[in-house]
Parts: C-alpha cells; structure tokens; sequence
C-alpha cells in the first residue's frame, strides 16, 4: 500500500480556501482574493476608455454640458473633469485614489490610475485597481470660433472722442478691466480717435453702453442693419451698431464756458480748468476756487471745448507767490475747494530767462507751489483765443498766464515707479509716436490725484525695487499699501515638483 500524505494543516487562526485549499485567514467569503476576483469584477460597468474635448486656440478642456475651464496637465482641475465623466459608473463602489499615469504631453492621450473598493460575497471587501485610457480630441470653442469668424459678431459699441489727448481713454480701459466688461467681447479693435468693442449678442452691447454712460460724461445713438430674413418663421437677423461719444474735454484742459453756463454754476468765471474727468467734468476756477461738476446732459445743452491742446503747455519759474488766506465771496457763489490753495503768483517763461519780463496770476495751486519751483501752464496773454465765447469775454477778465501742474523730473519718476496697470487686448492700427508720452501723463495723473486712484485696480511691479525716500524731489507717489499683488500661478495646484509656494 502506497503512504499518502495527510494534507498540511492550516496554520493556527487560518482557514482553507473553499475554492483551491490555500491556507488563508478567515474571512466572510472564504475565498482567497485570487478566487474572489475570478468569481467577481468590481470594475464591471465602469468604461476603461473615454474622450476629452480640447480647443487648441486657448488651450481648455470642454466640461459638458457646454462650460469651457483651464486646466494644467496632471492638475486637479484636469483630474477632476475626468473623474465626473465616470461618475455615475464609479457610484457602485467606492472610490479609494485616484491619479494621472504619465504619458507623453503629445500623445493625445490621459491615464488614469483608479483604485476602488466594494463589499461583495457575504460582506467582503474587494480592493481592485484599474487604468481608464481617455483619448485628447481637438474641437474649436464657441469663443474661438467667433473670434475666427470675423463676420460673427452681431452688435459693435464704437466709443469715440474728438480731442488730441486720451486721458479719458487710457481712465475708461481701467475701468473696463476692473468691472471685467470686456469679458464678453469678441474682439476689440483701436482706431486713431476710439474704441470698438464687438460682440456675439445686442444685450451686451447694451451693457457695456449702460456703463459708459455711468463711468464718463457721455451721449449715444443706435442703429441696426438687416441681414437675413427667413420668411418661414418670420426670424430678423440684424446687425446692431452703438455710437457712443464722449464729451471732447480732458484732465488739465483750460476751458472757456458760456456766460449762461457760468452764471448757472454759481457766477464762476467763464474761464475755468478742468482738473479730472469722472462721470462729470470737475472744473476749478482759479481766481477763486469755485469748483462745479457738469453732468453729460448739462455739457451736450452747453457745449464749449478745450481754449489748448496739451503740446501747447509751456514751462515757467515762479519768481515770487503769496498766499492768499481770505477771498470774499461773491453774490451767489459757489462751493470752493478744500484741496486747493488760492495764491498770487510773480511767472517767467524758461524761455524768457534773458528777459526781464514777468506775468501775474491767480492760481489754485497755491499748496504745492514755492518760489524757484517749475510750473506747466498757458500764456493767455500772447495767443491768439479761437474760441466764440472767449472773444466775446471782456479781455480784462482774461488772465494772462492759467497754471496747470508742477513740473517734475519726468525721467526720474519712471525709474523709481514701482507699479503698473493691466491692459485690454486689442487690435491696432497704427502706434503713434505720441501714445507713450500720453501715456506717461495719464499715469503722472493717477500718482497726484486720490479720487482717480480709487477706481483703478494698480499693481505691484516687483522688478522695481523699492527705494528710500532720502533722494526724493518731492514728486507724488503710490503708496505700497494701495497696490495689489500681480500673483502668476505658474504650476497646477497639486503643487508637484518645483511649484512654489505663495505666501
């Protein structure tokens, strides 16, 4: 008789296997997990290849139904827009970790790494893990597609100002990017005395006319055009263009009113500066400090215009200024400026040093101003006033010198500013050689005026450093404490290799 072996005893507190006789420890299946998978696929109904819509124009993944995001390679974002895809499938088990297989960024294809769980046979868990395979398809946005298609917009907003300068411009643009109402626009198109903004629909159109109108002294007009027509279904399609113009006066302008307009703002004198442009025009008088707003429906009933342009401003030294303390008010006057101090002033031109020759003013920057300093301004005195309501003044009450601003060190103050402003994107013809110096003023402005300051969103420019204030001229500057950080987030969120922290 031939010895037979007695099968090996399981080990104390293990069990045999019901389905091959290993030795496993108890559990409610009494299977081993190699017979439990055979028996049972967790990952049965869950789809192990899928499809992911990719626009190549601004690089974003389609998150259905219709919601176009950003998203990194191997980012949160990324793994999160895959996962929803499988969601309903991964509702029967429970899903344990989840996490990208690296595959070549060309490839046109996404790896998932999935392991779940499930309670199977008798109450016992199953932990299996599996790869969905997800294939990178392009397909264009709606976005995209309308900037391609140059014909698709349906309503443009044409913003215009007949004036020489854009201080009033380059002030809208930041308003724009603060309030993002350029978000909706298809494109945006600049053109020698303007703005065109395109859009897909009328209603935005009629948005950002709305805006206008509260942000800057302005007047607007409509019209449509007829393109098709179905006569089937009685279906219109027009094309909707808004002209929006802006009141041709900017910051620093010397302005001559109407006497009807000026005696309506409290007698003020008709000859007056405008020292900012919000959504009224703020003038100054500067022989007595009366300050009055114009609203657009006001200036449209009254129009006047600009007596310079600002390549006409010229330098002057004040020889000699005093401070005048107490101004009698006159019948019927006006409120005056608080941020502002009457002074009469002894002027020269730079360009008249040789000269003995001196003009007397009336000026409002009389807190700014000591003698020795330089000053812009408009000589009055020898120019010739193409301006209707100016030749009938009487030319007494004309002053012969109307100070602007003090002159600083234009080259110094750009090496030490310290921040920057956001601009829209936008299509130009041609630059002009004068954009750059507008430009500078328009952000000089901004340093010497708070109320401006306010509405505009400024950065911090972190390749300036920040200097002391020992070789300071005197010149307004932006505090630190009224910049925003221009954060870059240059890595996904997951914080993989490299990324950096922000603090």
């Amino acid at each position: 008789m031939e010895y037979m072996p007695a099968p090996a005893a399981p080990a104390q507190g293990h069990i045999l296997c019901c389905q091959c006789g290993v030795p496993i420890p108890p559990n409610p299946a009494n299977m081993c997990v190699g017979c439990l998978r055979a028996q049972v696929d967790i990952t049965e109904g869950i789809p192990k290849q899928g499809t992911v819509h990719f626009c190549k124009q601004c690089e974003r993944y389609l998150q259905p139904p219709g919601t176009w995001i950003q998203c990194a390679l191997e980012s949160r974002e990324l793994l999160a827009l895959c996962l929803k895809k499988i969601k309903a499938s991964l509702s029967k088990v429970r899903l344990i970790d989840a996490g990208f297989i690296w595959t070549e960024p060309h490839s046109k294809r996404l790896k998932l790494k999935l392991t779940v769980q499930k309670e199977v046979i008798n109450g016992a868990v199953l932990q299996q893990v599996f790869v969905v395979e997800y294939v990178v398809q392009s397909q264009m946005c709606e976005d995209c597609h309308r900037i391609e298609a140059k014909d698709f917009w349906k309503a443009v907003v044409q913003v215009r100002q007949k004036t020489v300068h854009k201080k009033t411009f380059y002030y809208l643009e930041q308003l724009i990017l603060k309030h993002r109402l350029h978000q909706n626009t298809l494109r945006i198109k600049e053109i020698h005395d303007g703005l065109d903004f395109y859009y897909s629909s009328k209603q935005h159109a009629q948005k950002m006319v709305d805006f206008l109108h509260c942000t800057v002294p302005s007047r607007s007009k409509s019209s449509q055009r007829l393109i098709s027509h179905d006569i089937h279904s009685n279906i219109y399609n027009y094309k909707s263009t808004f002209s929006v113009e802006i009141v041709p006066i900017c910051k620093d302008n010397v302005v001559c009113l109407s006497p009807k307009l000026a005696q309506s703002l409290g007698n003020m004198s008709q000859i007056c500066v405008c020292i900012r442009v919000t959504s009224t025009i703020h003038l100054i008088d500067p022989r007595t400090l009366q300050i009055a707003e114009i609203d657009g429906n006001t200036y449209w009933r009254h129009p006047f215009n600009s007596l310079f342009h600002p390549k006409q401003l010229e330098e002057f030294i004040i020889m000699d200024i005093n401070r005048v303390h107490e101004k009698k008010k006159g019948a019927g006057a006006g409120a005056r400026s608080n941020k502002h101090t009457l002074a009469e002033a002894w002027v020269r031109k730079t360009s008249e040093l040789d000269t003995d020759h001196q003009y007397f003013c009336c000026t409002h920057l009389g807190h700014i101003l000591n003698p020795g300093d330089l000053v812009l301004g408009f000589d009055l005195a020898n120019c010739n006033l193409n301006d209707e309501f100016a030749n009938k003044m009487n030319p007494q009450h004309i002053p012969d010198v109307v100070l602007i601003k003090k002159s600083y060190d234009r080259s110094k103050r750009q090496r030490r500013r310290n921040w920057k402003l956001k601009e829209l994107e936008r299509d130009r013809e041609a630059t002009d050689t004068d954009d750059e110096r507008q430009y500078q003023d328009f952000l000089e402005d901004l340093e010497e005026d708070e109320t401006i300051r306010k509405n505009v969103n400024i950065y911090r420019n972190a390749d300036i450093p920040v200097e002391s204030d020992t070789d300071d001229d005197g010149a307004p500057r932006i505090s630190l404490a009224e910049m925003l950080e221009d954060l870059h987030i240059s890595q996904d969120a997951t914080g993989g290799e490299g990324a950096e922290m922000l603090t």
